[in-house]
């Protein structure tokens, strides 16, 4: 048993060491190229295998992590990933043992030496300069203040605007005081006024009744029947004689016939303009207000249930002169909001007022802080809506001319693309048509490289250009379908070459490309072009003395 137990152990060991295995597809590099880390794993179908993760390859320098490559051979699966490493420093250097778990066990990769070599360089060609002053970036002057004090100040005089018409507490007109008053205190009130009226002074007599009546009748609909006003002397009569006998309310007799004559007396005055004396008025006056005490005197007092009721009713009111305001508040927002709208777009256009309301990617490029700086060698110095990206540099043999290739370029906006590529070979002094042909060789690879990466339709002018310094150079422009840079369509576009040559035989682009439609990428392409500036020879000359 124990034979079977080491036997089964020794096999096992064997197989989970064969498991894993690394390589690289070159064991020496130069300074920042590339190798491929390669592990691989066998395992079972239902064994979970875990990859390194993250920086473990120090000193090495972990670029970029493939996805798993995954085969299935029989009842096994053979996995591989691979790994993008790195050095910028010349040495040797060792990847360390990496750790991969398969299942529940973890298993170790044999380390590997790698040796990073220099770039050889030849200082008897190679032109040295001194290191380049630092540049100070002009930054714009911004006023992003100046408009966020003028939205507060503009939002503060809506709101004190709404708070003062609309949601203001404000003081109740005469009319608005005397309807909240109870009907009883109402009723007091209006005789007080009638004595101060002219009426009687004037004779007006048929008036004098009609508000006396009025009075009576009001304060009866409010508290005892609310058929008051409509009905007649006979009908309002006979309502609170029934509403006495029917025990609805302790009316006494007199009450009810000093109404019952008060009233037909009013009625004759209207209608059969009858003249009573003043000191009859008077009395009727005087009887008016002893019977309101009368009528008031005997109502019964409210139940909870009618308090109840009274008081949702108040509460409802009031919710419903909230949603009034409310409603008014908004209608007069959004109508404010469309009369601004209208204003700015008939002001400034509809279009850009949408582009800035909704964003659009060019108007934002062609109105935030533009930087200028210089690119490469001969310097080319551009202003752009943004620090150009640099390209890793590429070196290259053209018959036996070595040449040293920088790009510079922006690319991030879908219809606007900046490039700037500048070019160093090793040659002495040139004739002027050795660099027409090498300027014109040069920007023939980029258009075929741009019918590799499906430009279509290409068509190609050529002028002469001027830098607003003063400096000659040459112009390739025209139009051509371009793919976008996030799908497979085209936009119709334009572009330009601008090209600079030295007699040393350095050579510079500046690559632009923008959508016809975009009138924002326009302006764009307009002020870069307006800040191109190069150094002819002569200032090139005279600069590289002065710094000698």
């Amino acid at each position: 048993m124990l034979i079977l137990s080491t036997i089964y152990y020794l096999l096992f060991t064997s197989n989970a060491f064969s498991q894993v295995t690394s390589e690289v597809d070159t064991t020496k590099i130069r300074i920042g190229e590339q190798i491929n880390y390669k592990i691989k794993v066998e395992a079972d179908s239902s064994a979970l295998v875990v990859f390194p993760e993250g920086q473990t390859f120090m000193p090495l320098e972990a670029v970029e992590a493939l996805d798993v490559d995954t085969t299935k051979e029989n009842s096994k699966f053979k996995l591989s990933r691979i790994y993008k490493l790195t050095q910028f420093d010349s040495g040797s250097y060792v990847i360390p043992k990496q750790k991969i778990i398969i299942g529940e066990k973890s298993f170790f990769t044999d380390s590997l030496r790698v040796d990073v070599g220099t770039v050889q360089v030849d200082t008897t060609k190679q032109k040295l300069y001194d290191i380049k002053p630092i540049i100070e970036v002009e930054k714009g002057n911004s006023n992003w203040w100046k408009w966020l004090l003028g939205i507060l100040a503009a939002l503060a005089l809506v709101a004190f605007l709404l708070w003062w018409f609309i949601w203001r507490e404000k003081p109740l007109t005469e009319e608005e005081e005397i309807a909240l008053l109870p009907p009883y205190d109402r009723a007091k009130l209006a005789l007080k006024k009638l004595d101060n009226s002219q009426y009687l002074m004037r004779s007006e007599v048929k008036e004098y009744y009609s508000e006396l009546t009025m009075i009576i009748r009001k304060y009866l609909d409010e508290k005892v029947y609310d058929r008051s006003l409509e009905s007649t002397t006979d009908e309002l009569i006979q309502r609170l004689q029934l509403l006495k006998e029917g025990n609805q309310f302790a009316f006494t007799k007199e009450t009810i016939l000093n109404l019952e004559t008060i009233l037909k007396r009013a009625d004759l005055v209207k209608f059969a303009k009858s003249a009573p004396d003043t000191a009859l008025i008077e009395m009727d006056r005087a009887t008016i207000e002893k019977e309101i005490d009368s009528v008031k005197a005997v109502l019964p007092e409210p139940s909870e249930e009618e308090k109840l009721l009274d008081q949702q009713y108040k509460e409802e009111q009031e919710h419903k002169r909230k949603r009034t305001k409310v409603v008014i508040t908004v209608a007069s927002l959004a109508l404010l909001l469309v009369a601004t709208y209208v204003g700015f777009g008939l002001k400034y256009g509809f279009k850009y007022l949408n582009d800035s309301i909704l964003g659009d990617e060019s108007k934002e490029l062609l109105e935030g802080e533009w930087v200028k700086s210089a690119y490469g060698y001969p310097p080319v110095y551009i202003e752009t809506p943004e620090v150009l990206k640099r390209i890793q540099d590429t070196l290259s043999n053209d018959s036996n001319n070595e040449k040293k290739q920088r790009e510079f370029v922006f690319d991030d906006a879908k219809h606007l693309n900046v490039k700037v590529i500048t070019t160093e070979r090793e040659t002495v002094q040139q004739e002027q048509l050795d660099i027409e042909r090498n300027v014109g060789q040069s920007i023939e690879k980029i258009l075929e490289e741009w019918e590799s990466l499906n430009v279509q339709n290409i068509i190609t002018k050529n002028d002469q250009f001027i830098t607003p310094n003063n400096v000659e150079g040459s112009k390739t422009y025209g139009t051509a379908d371009f793919p976008t840079n996030d799908s497979d369509e085209t936009f119709d576009g334009e572009y330009a070459i601008f090209s600079f040559a030295t007699k040393e035989g350095m050579i510079a682009h500046i690559i632009l490309v923008w959508a016809k439609e975009d009138s924002y990428a326009v302006e764009i392409v307009e002020k870069i072009i307006a800040s191109i500036e190069m150094k002819s020879d002569e200032q090139a000359n005279t600069e590289q003395e002065s710094q000698n």
